[in-house]
């Protein structure tokens, strides 16, 4: 049996509360760059689409060619330390663009770098983070403990977004970039103050880097649920990056009213996201990835809908579907992985799931200004979302996909659901 009540009840434990807490305000200092940053850039005199994909592909780029380096990293050492290390550089990172925005001084060379420290930052948080969980709740809680992470996550991006806007309108892009330097340096204290067994960390010995990069790999490459996922995400992303962070804001600010019209469309998916929570905290399907995969179909929504012309309130209705359907994916994607990786693997397989989830990222931002200038950015669109469509149905063909099934749960599990003990 599950109840709400033995979910919450998990906040008692130490460490689980300090990495809630340290997720949740990360992700708050997250939700204000997006507009932030697109917005501030759009502004400087002489900015185009393409100096916007040109400043989000810098920051886009580190996130591949570091994230194996970062997975590695996360599996030989502590990886609450590892956590600070990417928080104090996505502090470092956005206290230089906020601060060349407050002064301006704005060469694109230097936005180009502090952007791209942003990058390198992630490629060393993301797989850490997703190595971490286990290392603090036992296996019995992992959707529980993924699900409470996400809810704290996007009750922030609710928050942050909606704030967001307000404080470009009112205040500008550089004050907006200083509030998500503060929550980044925030972050790494909390995560600082995490006490963990020094057994449940892997030592990373003395293997080489590329031998550990090899063991990551075949763990990778023997799952074809995970391999088949992570290739429909690499062409999915593609087509949301470029969407979300040029196509989407370029609309917004021609036809829909500029920055506050974006921050309600992203303020949508987050309180989507927010209410697949909820979903999450009592879903147990039996084929969780079948079932998550199905899930990203929907996700196509608001790319149709602004390709369409459709008005602001259906395109928000529509990334309000994205955002649950991505966050049920998010829980049951991660907490597979958790169950079925080795601890031992787990961060460096997290950071093959990045790298081929993120690789074509930069392609699609690089590519999003050039083809809202030669299609018109309505009809680039459509065309992203015909991309998700189409990688979201090829990967419903995999058996791998289709035939995964969740363990069945023990009577000791159910024990500990039951009471949150």
């Amino acid at each position: 049996m599950h109840s709400y009540r033995s979910d919450i009840g998990m906040l008692r434990d130490r460490n689980f509360a300090l990495l809630l807490a340290a997720r949740t305000i990360s992700t708050l200092g997250t939700s204000f760059a997006p507009v932030a940053l697109a917005f501030g850039v759009l502004a400087l005199p002489g900015a185009t689409a393409s100096t916007l994909s040109i400043v989000l592909t810098a920051e886009a780029l580190p996130m591949v060619v570091f994230i194996l380096v970062g997975g590695v990293i996360a599996d030989r050492l502590p990886r609450h330390r590892v956590m600070m290390a990417g928080e104090a550089f996505n502090a470092v990172a956005f206290s230089c663009l906020s601060a060349m925005m407050l002064t301006g001084w704005t060469p694109l060379p230097a936005l180009v770098v502090a952007a791209a420290f942003s990058g390198v930052s992630v490629a060393v948080l993301f797989p850490a983070l997703t190595g971490i969980i286990p290392d603090v709740v036992p296996a019995e809680r992992l959707q529980t403990a993924n699900a409470l992470l996400g809810l704290g996550a996007n009750i922030s991006r609710v928050s942050g977004l909606v704030l967001s806007g307000f404080t470009v309108v009112l205040l500008g892009a550089g004050w907006a970039l200083a509030v998500s330097a503060a929550m980044f340096a925030t972050a790494g204290v909390l995560v600082a103050a995490l006490r963990l067994i020094p057994a449940e960390r892997q030592e990373g010995g003395g293997h080489s880097v590329l031998a550990d990069l090899r063991d990551g790999w075949r763990e990778f490459v023997s799952r074809q649920w995970l391999w088949v996922v992570v290739a429909q995400f690499s062409v999915l992303v593609m087509a949301v990056q470029a969407a979300h962070g040029v196509l989407g804001p370029l609309v917004a600010k021609e036809q829909l009213g500029g920055a506050p019209a974006w921050a309600a469309v992203l303020a949508g998916e987050a309180v989507g996201m927010l209410g697949g929570v909820f979903v999450t905290l009592r879903l147990r399907p039996r084929r969780p990835i079948l079932f998550a995969t199905i899930l990203t179909l929907p996700t196509a929504l608001p790319y149709l809908l602004l390709g369409l012309e459709a008005p602001l309130w259906a395109v928000v209705a529509g990334a309000v579907a994205m955002g649950v359907c991505f966050d049920i994916f998010g829980v049951l994607w991660n907490t597979t992985m958790q169950r079925e990786i080795p601890p031992e693997s787990l961060s460096r397989v997290s950071s093959y799931d990045a790298l081929g989830s993120l690789m074509f990222g930069p392609l699609g931002l690089l590519l999003a200004g050039p083809a809202a200038i030669l299609v018109g950015p309505r009809h680039a669109l459509l065309g992203c979302a015909a991309i998700v469509l189409l990688a979201s149905l090829a990967a419903l063909l995999s058996p791998g996909v289709r035939g995964l099934r969740a363990p069945e749960p023990t009577e000791g599990s159910a024990m500990v659901e039951a009471t949150g003990h």
